[in-house]
């Protein structure tokens, strides 16, 4: 396993991410297609076992039983010093007034909250779950600032927002000397590379660490165009996400899967290969529901693509419209 600088801090990350909303209840909250407690420990064990330290859930997923499953595993498992754990914050935990947001009450309570299911006295990496438009910035980072002075979170993180956005909320840590943002958990992948724009040039930029999410198109990178699986059928969110331009889309995965076959691999490594490749990205976030998965993850770290091969998987892109 390879280890890099969680961007411009000390922190040692491995340069894959286990995304946990592969694990959670299947009958709580809106992802049917989760993994129970039983079936999510041997994948956690497996990640562990090939050197991966970087875990990532949120608050949301599954209603809060991600957490507790990933949060028991990794403590029947390893130290706790030995992992970077992450977990995100802003989605709505309950009905009624103050049940989501990024307001200085929702953060407070959500961190204690989180940290409860997992089972721990504080996360390594503590983001917001998008942009909340309907608080002041200046609260929610003063919030942040506050959990990570309270020893409740080592570092802040966000997720996916527009640039102007993430600017703002940098200038104004740094405006008032607080805790700042130190890294961006986005959407990049060979189906949706909007982020190249604007996104990526102000992370390398500032130093920020960059974890994409869903590197994998959901699935759509890993196997041939048409194909499916029980997770895509019930997927409603990703079911949102690649339907705008669907003949580009499949010429950028017959792309893929014409290298897979050259080199002898399965799509899978190729179509990870071209993100972790790409230049500001720091661990791409890989959702594992069978062994495979994470074998082909690592196979991917060194499986180097040319510039040729790279020059091909790109050509078919149209630009897509910005993810939600």
């Amino acid at each position: 396993m390879e280890y890099v600088k969680f961007g411009r801090t000390g922190l040692e990350v491995s340069r894959l991410c286990i995304g946990c909303m592969t694990y959670g209840v299947p009958e709580q909250g809106a992802h049917p297609w989760t993994l129970t407690e039983e079936a999510s420990r041997p994948l956690i064990r497996r990640a562990l076992d090939l050197g991966i330290n970087f875990f990532d859930t949120a608050n949301v997923y599954s209603d809060g039983t991600s957490e507790e499953i990933v949060g028991r595993a990794l403590k029947d498992f390893t130290r706790r010093d030995d992992i970077v754990l992450a977990t995100k914050v802003n989605n709505r935990m309950r009905r009624g007034p103050n049940g989501k947001g990024l307001s200085r009450k929702a953060i407070l309570g959500e961190i204690d909250n989180s940290l409860r299911r997992l089972g721990t006295d504080f996360v390594d990496l503590y983001q917001i779950h998008r942009w909340d438009p309907t608080t002041p910035i200046e609260e929610t980072m003063e919030a942040l600032h506050d959990v990570v002075k309270a020893g409740k979170a080592r570092y802040i993180g966000a997720c996916t927002m527009s640039a102007w956005q993430f600017s703002k909320a940098i200038y104004t840590s740094r405006l008032h000397g607080w805790t700042e943002f130190v890294s961006m958990q986005n959407h990049v992948n060979l189906l949706n590379r909007e982020e190249e724009r604007e996104m990526l040039p102000l992370c390398i930029d500032q130093g920020i660490a960059v974890v994409p999410w869903s590197p994998l198109a959901r699935g759509r990178l890993t196997r041939p165009w048409g194909e499916t699986s029980a997770r895509q059928e019930t997927d409603k969110f990703g079911n949102m996400l690649y339907t705008e331009f669907p003949e580009s889309d499949r010429q950028v995965v017959d792309k893929v899967a014409a290298i897979a076959e050259a080199r002898g691999v399965p799509q899978a490594q190729v179509a990870l290969a071209w993100v972790i490749q790409k230049q500001g990205i720091t661990a791409p976030i890989v959702g594992a529901s069978k062994p495979h998965h994470l074998t082909d993850a690592v196979a991917a770290l060194s499986l180097g693509l040319t510039a040729e091969e790279i020059a091909a998987l790109e050509a078919p892109y149209v630009p897509h419209h910005v993810t939600p």
